[in-house]
């Protein structure tokens, strides 16, 4: 969706919720405590968002995130869950990478990287947002994607995990689920939409994703029912992460065949194993209040912050490894050093 349709959708009053806000850079660093708890360092890196109740393990007995927490880098400051991703890369033509920073969306500047997160009751392409949805409950987690993906086939299995390639800082499309093959002048976005029916019963899986579906036919989008086997509808999840890949746009530096620059810290250069983790905390039930709320974007029912607050919430490094600057080998890989 291109920013004016966006702004657009601002103008109707809405039936319902749609929720879209910014969260700040929480850490950069190779923990991931939904795959690998207790594990540290994780095998990738990830770059981390939300509470500071953040932690290398967050098992589900060690209790509710958002009573540990004691701030948020998001704008509602309500919302102490903690969501991430993979890392991109720029891989240049002598074989060194660098870490491709992000840059916030558009009515977000000013925020220390991060990414904007949505919670939405309807696809964005329905004004009204009438469909009635049940927020996650204390404790719940989930994982969309699989990091060792590298073809179009096993990709198809998650719809909507795509990219951008970014015209100006409005582009929403096309998409594509591979990466962009030419440079992007603006940056690449990465897409992530989780799946929207819930089993109602469990809290987690052993993969973090077998208790929740996609809806037995079609889309989020377009309405599609939840199948018997999941039939709970909970909120669209969705994240947009904009990679500042502009100063990496030299066809010079790229691969000598031609061949796209970009990797993923799990070392995917294909962008098919894309992948986003979870974990709920959004304190006591403000989240359905507001899915039960006529809010758009801001709502009357959450209590907000700066973006200035949000910038100041932290956590400490646990990994002591370099990922900044050039390296010769991507984190966790044998031999890495700085240049």
């Amino acid at each position: 969706m291109h920013l004016n349709s966006l702004t657009a959708l601002a103008l109707v009053a809405p039936a319902s919720a749609l929720l879209r806000f910014g969260c700040s850079q929480l850490v950069v660093e190779r923990t991931d405590p939904l795959v690998n708890p207790g594990v540290a360092p994780s095998p990738h890196l990830h770059q981390i968002i939300g509470g500071n109740a953040f932690n290398i393990s967050m098992r589900p007995e060690d209790g509710d995130i958002a009573e540990k927490a004691t701030c948020t880098t998001c704008q509602f400051s309500e919302d102490f869950s903690n969501y991430w991703t993979a890392v991109l890369f720029f891989k240049a033509r002598n074989g060194s990478y660098h870490r491709v920073p992000q840059v916030p969306n558009i009515g977000f500047e000013g925020s220390n990287g991060g990414m904007t997160v949505y919670y939405m009751q309807d696809g964005l392409a329905n004004y009204q947002q009438t469909s009635k949805v049940t927020a996650f409950k204390t404790g719940f987690r989930m994982l969309v994607g699989e990091a060792n993906y590298r073809t179009k086939v096993q990709a198809n299995r998650f719809r909507q995990i795509t990219y951008t390639c970014l015209k100006e800082a409005g582009t929403r499309y096309p998409e594509s689920m591979d990466f962009p093959k030419a440079p992007c002048a603006y940056g690449i976005m990465s897409n992530v939409r989780f799946p929207t029916c819930w089993d109602g019963k469990n809290l987690d899986s052993p993969d973090h994703q077998s208790h929740m579906s996609y809806p037995e036919t079609g889309t989020f989008e377009n309405g599609g029912p939840c199948p018997s086997s999941h039939p709970v509808r909970v909120p669209q999840l969705m994240y947009e992460v904009i990679w500042d890949t502009k100063k990496f746009n030299n066809k010079e530096d790229w691969p000598e065949d031609g061949s796209q620059p970009f990797v993923w810290s799990m070392n995917d250069s294909t962008g098919f194993g894309s992948h986003g983790d979870y974990m709920f905390g959004w304190k006591d039930d403000s989240l359905q209040r507001a899915m039960d709320s006529p809010c758009y974007v801001n709502c009357p029912t959450l209590k907000m912050q700066s973006i200035a607050v949000g910038n100041q919430c932290t956590v400490p490094t646990v990994v002591d490894e370099p990922i900044n600057g050039w390296l010769k080998a991507l984190p966790g890989s044998w031999g890495q050093e700085s240049e």
